[in-house]
């Protein structure tokens, strides 16, 4: 056998080579292949890698015989003495998670080790982690809700939108069924529901009084009848007896209240 390259035999009985390099006193494997010299070339190409001063940017034009995630762990190693197995590049006060040649996402250290263990993934232009069973997307990790859209409800900082470092990210509606806008000068947020369309629920010159008055929309439609699995906001910073208060005296588009009696009145 070539160095680097290790025979071996699938459970149908058909043969193919494992390819491996150990640098550091560290054994690493590089793959499987269906040819003893495709396995070779792996083994020189990364014996190549590291050994070499060549930037990550570079190493993606001139290797292609390594799977992409292996290269990028590769170099990693070799530059910052760390091995990780997910595609990552320790920069100087970040790191880099390379989707692929194009794309690359910064984070900040402290995301380190969970992104060392979760690999993204990518589905309908949608980022997303294998947590504990569920699918998660990285959004999530900054408060941002499934529904939210970039340029309303969050935005990046920087205008980057592979900048995911916390400095970054802002969230603009942190709640349910609440949109926040400008109007002289202030801010206000304004509430809508889905039934069969958006109905507005009203507007209110807080962020929490909105949210609650979502909550209130919510119960009055279940109240109605209407048979929807409706998100619901929590609210950590009031207390049972605040939350209450809020509740009894916050105030529903009238317009609303008669669509619902409407429901109730044809049921």
């Amino acid at each position: 056998m070539k160095p680097g390259v290790y025979p071996a035999v699938r459970t149908n009985g058909s043969a193919y080579f494992r390819s491996s390099i150990t640098f550091r006193g560290k054994h690493i494997s590089l793959g499987s292949y269906d040819t003893e010299d495709k396995a070779h070339s792996a083994y020189t190409d990364a014996a190549r890698i590291l050994n070499c001063d060549l930037s990550i940017d570079d190493a993606f034009e001139q290797f292609d015989t390594i799977p992409f995630d292996k290269l990028v762990s590769l170099i990693n190693y070799r530059d910052n003495n760390m091995y990780i197995p997910n595609p990552i590049y320790l920069q100087k006060h970040h790191f880099s998670y390379y989707l692929d040649s194009s794309r690359e996402l910064k984070f900040d250290i402290d995301d380190l080790f969970y992104y060392s263990e979760h690999k993204i993934l990518q589905r309908k232009g949608h980022l997303y982690v294998n947590d504990y069973g569920m699918q998660v997307t990285i959004q999530s990790r900054y408060g941002i809700k499934s529904h939210a859209v970039c340029g309303r409800d969050y935005r990046f900082v920087n205008g980057d939108t592979n900048d995911y470092r916390y400095s970054n990210i802002e969230v603009i509606n942190p709640y349910f069924g609440v949109a926040r806008f400008e109007k002289s000068g202030q801010f206000c947020y304004r509430v809508r529901i889905h039934i069969n369309g958006n109905y507005t629920i009203g507007t209110y010159h807080d962020e929490i009084r909105a949210a609650v008055a979502y909550n209130k929309a919510v119960d009055m439609a279940k109240q109605a009848g209407i048979q929807k699995d409706f998100p619901e906001n929590y609210i950590e910073s009031l207390s049972a007896r605040e939350y209450a208060d809020l509740y009894i005296g916050i105030k529903i588009s009238p317009r609303y209240m008669q669509f619902l009696e409407s429901i109730n009145a044809s049921g």
